[in-house]
């Protein structure tokens, strides 16, 4: 059995052992407890003895004060009792503490003594203590006090009921005592403190002797109990018993709970590995859309785990952010019951970004009791479907799109082939006028120079043809030495009047350093026309305020390549890249055959070349092709 299962098999245990922990508790508690309060009545009992100590000294001291009068009163008076009864001192101490008043002569002769009488609580017998003051010089003072009545005069009346107070001397006899049982060493003891007397207390008058060993002791009457209180193991012993039945009855309802959750989760797991392994994905919402239930399938799909998607109220986290108002209509219309019955195909967004296309069937929940809760929701990813239903249509496009370039190349080649004779027959009736000119001897420049550049382009058109036509039959361009820049040049020089008319400056800026390629001068020079003019058509959208139409071709050298770049200042490509504009049919212009680039790229390919689209600095596009280099002639200017 491993910890954790044993661990939840003891579980029943825990009310006992806290139990258990709260009864130890309580027990310190009151332990504790009494230990303070016994703590505290030490402390109240020595501050207690220590004030009573101060009163009684301040008593003694007070009567010695009084003593002293009366001795000055009696001075030059003759010795007597008549005198010493007279004096008022003598009836007040008499009244207070005095037991008896001795006058003696410089050799302790008794010269008059007066007594009190009465039954005022003073004690006659047993120890007395003495005061004494010297008479000037005929004699002394004596006046014998008892110590209990000192102690019931000069102790507090709420003081004598907490505290037995009594005088002890050294040998632990008891001077004198504040009840009439004294407290003695057999009985049980009680807590006291002892303070040692200091002051006039005198136990014999002729000799002067102190009382150095006599003390104040506190005896506390009622005691703090030592113990746990009964009332304490009382409820302990009615509490342990209570809570061991509540465990036993809390332990066999912990079984009968377990046998049922183990049963609950049999069923539960059985369900959900069957939910789980289902390829439908299923989920559950109440009719304000809250998502109560979603299966593992779901969560695939939408690739969101359970936890973040149940308790869910629209707008959900896979709804496409583009669509929301149409997916909220549509949420609507499926929680008032009116979804299709068919179902209906619907686009989510997956936690990647990715789309996923789905099929959704919705159908009422019913809960045990036959009551509808909500709607129940079955849904089949078709992502893959759609993709071949569009696999299959672009295979369809693809072919139609094959079918227009195979008959645009037979209408090409058969153009090109009707159009070798118009240009044939240009060229001979042009040598014709020329040589009719000069046997007529017309010498005029200007008709001479027309009939000369009319011949050159009749040529050239018929090279060009003858390229068109070679490379629309699968034959290999003409990989001939020739010189970029002139290409560049000449291809600039045919198209130099068309940018005068749209008000276009052309600039060159060609490397010298350039040297010669394996090329068919022909079809590059197409290249360089067809991207002169994509640009100049490009530019006719920019305003001639804005600083100008220009339009830069520039050569130079890059590695084993050289690379030719078309740069204009129009509106650029407006995120387009090279592969999107190169595709057959595709055309930014309304009136374009979407073609042109296209045969470019082909072109440039077939020189083993590459042709790339990107922004220019500053605004508009950049259009480069790069052709690499003849190895051989590079090698010989190298070593050159």
């Amino acid at each position: 059995m491993s910890p954790r299962e044993l661990l939840h098999r003891s579980l029943w245990l825990a009310p006992l052992a806290l139990s258990l922990v709260f009864v130890l508790g309580v027990l310190a508690w009151v332990r504790a407890n009494e230990a303070d309060e016994q703590e505290q009545q030490r402390q109240t009992l020595i501050s207690d003895a220590l004030s009573t100590e101060a009163q009684l000294r301040d008593r003694i001291a007070d009567e010695q004060r009084h003593l002293r009068q009366l001795a000055e009163d009696l001075v030059g008076q003759a010795p007597g009792e008549a005198a010493l009864a007279a004096q008022a001192e003598l009836n007040g101490g008499l009244r207070r503490l005095w037991q008896s008043v001795t006058w003696l002569d410089a050799r302790n002769r008794v010269l008059a003594e007066v007594s009190g009488r009465g039954d005022d609580g003073r004690l006659d017998d047993g120890l007395s203590l003495h005061l004494t003051a010297p008479v000037g010089n005929e004699g002394t003072l004596v006046v014998r006090y008892p110590p209990a009545l000192l102690l019931k005069r000069g102790v507090p009346w709420w003081l004598a009921r907490k505290y037995d107070v009594q005088l002890v001397d050294s040998a632990d006899q008891v001077i004198a005592s504040s009840t009439e049982s004294p407290l003695r060493a057999a009985q049980a003891p009680r807590p006291s403190y002892r303070v040692a007397l200091t002051g006039p207390l005198r136990a014999s008058p002729l000799t002067q002797e102190a009382l150095t060993d006599a003390a104040l002791e506190l005896t506390v009457r009622d005691p703090v109990a030592n113990g746990v209180r009964p009332l304490a193991w009382v409820l302990v012993a009615g509490f342990l018993p209570l809570i061991a039945v509540a465990s036993w009855l809390l332990r066999r309802q912990m079984r009968q709970l377990q046998r049922a959750e183990v049963a609950g989760r049999t069923e539960a797991a059985w369900r959900r590995a069957m939910e789980d392994s289902a390829l439908v994905a299923l989920r559950a919402r109440d009719f304000d859309g809250r998502l109560l239930y979603v299966n593992r399938t779901f969560c695939d799909m939408v690739g969101l785990p359970a936890e973040r998607l149940v308790g869910l109220l629209p707008p959900m986290p896979y709804w496409p952010p583009d669509a929301f108002e149409e997916m909220s209509a549509r949420n609507r219309r499926n929680l008032a019951g009116q979804a299709p019955r068919e179902g209906y195909e619907a686009r989510w967004q997956h936690s990647s970004g990715r789309m996923v296309d789905v099929m959704v069937f919705e159908s009422p929940l019913v809960d045990a009791a036959g009551r509808q809760i909500g709607w129940m929701g079955s849904i089949i990813d078709i992502t893959g479907a759609k993709r071949l239903e569009e696999r299959e249509r672009r295979q369809v496009e693809t072919l139609a799109h094959n079918a227009r370039l195979t008959m645009l190349g037979e209408v090409a080649s058969t153009l090109a082939h009707e159009l070798n004779q118009p240009l044939t027959a240009i060229a001979s009736y042009g040598a014709g006028i020329s040589n009719s000119l000069a046997k007529l001897g017309v010498q005029d420049e200007l008709v001479l120079g027309a009939l000369q550049r009319l011949g050159q382009q009749a040529a050239h058109a018929g090279r060009i043809v003858a390229r068109i036509r070679e490379f629309l039959t699968r034959r290999e361009p003409r990989h001939e030495p020739c010189d970029l820049n002139e290409v560049i040049r000449a291809a600039l020089d045919l198209l130099r009047r068309e940018a005068q008319q749209r008000e276009i400056t052309l600039e060159l800026a060609l490397s010298p350093h350039v040297p010669s390629v394996l090329a068919d001068a022909v079809l590059i020079e197409q290249v360089v026309i067809n991207l002169v003019r994509n640009a100049a058509d490009a530019l006719l959208a920019r305003d001639r305020d804005q600083g100008g139409r220009r339009i830069a071709v520039s050569s130079h050298l890059a590695g084993d390549f050289v690379r030719i770049d078309v740069r204009d200042n129009g509106p650029g490509l407006a995120g387009r890249r090279i592969e999107q504009l190169c595709a057959p049919f595709y055309s930014t212009k309304s009136d374009g055959m979407g073609m042109g680039l296209a045969i470019c790229r082909s072109i440039v390919e077939a020189h083993q070349g590459v042709l790339d689209a990107s922004e220019a600095a500053g605004g508009g596009a950049l259009f480069s092709f790069s052709l690499p280099l003849n190895r051989e002639h590079h090698r010989e200017s190298v070593h050159a």
